[in-house]
């Protein structure tokens, strides 16, 4: 790290990328390693909302007809059974990562590009794609907030987290991954991403760098 990219406690917001029910084991698209990144995920939510600091949750939400999917998810979403439907339990945030058990996505809202608020310094927004910054109003609201710094958790490195990590430096935000908050991310996803100035630690250190005694 270095004056360039080394994260700002001061500036900072969480992001948690598509923790959905819908990624969990017992739903169609569930998979034991979302699982496992779900309890640290949900420990650096808890921190942040203790501390006031701002936490957005980045959603998907596919409409039966997939015409708000990506190209390579239309044939699955018009053929099998439905997927993070708008309205459905599958498509709602794990209840671990809620500031109330009652919190149910407004899903009018967050497709007509709106910004669901949720808790004092906390909200939704929903994606469109794999970025959580393409046409969603997130750079306009991290700018708001005032924020240089995000440090990211979510569901599964490839695909979401990935394209919002690298979305993020183009905007010359500092970033911090939680490696042990992140599904799927590898030694290789690591190097990737400290290539490119990205703090990648564990939920220990992030905790003791980000909030300290």
């Amino acid at each position: 790290m270095d004056e360039w990219t080394r994260p700002d406690p001061f500036r900072m917001a969480l992001l948690t990328i598509d923790i959905q029910r819908e990624f969990q084991p017992g739903f169609p698209s569930g998979r034991p390693d979302n699982a496992t990144a779900v309890p640290a995920a949900a420990e650096v939510t808890r921190a942040f909302r203790n501390a006031g600091k701002p936490i957005i949750h980045i959603v998907r939400l596919y409409l039966p007809d997939a015409s708000n999917a990506d190209l390579c998810r239309r044939s699955r979403i018009l053929s099998g059974p439905p997927i993070l439907a708008p309205g459905s339990e599958s498509s709602q945030i794990a209840q671990e990562l809620l500031p109330l058990p009652s919190v149910v996505l407004d899903h009018h809202l967050l497709l007509s590009g709106g910004v669901q608020v949720i808790g004092p310094a906390e909200w939704i927004i929903y994606k469109p794609r794999f970025g959580s910054f393409y046409k969603t109003p997130l750079e306009r609201h991290l700018a708001e907030l005032g924020v240089n710094t995000i440090v990211v958790v979510g569901s599964n490195f490839p695909n979401c987290p990935r394209t919002t990590i690298y979305e993020a430096s183009e905007r010359d935000l500092r970033i911090v991954a939680v490696t042990d908050a992140i599904s799927l991310l590898d030694h290789r996803g690591i190097c990737e991403l400290e290539a490119i100035g990205v703090l990648c630690i564990p939920l220990k250190k992030a905790l003791e760098l980000l909030f300290p005694h």
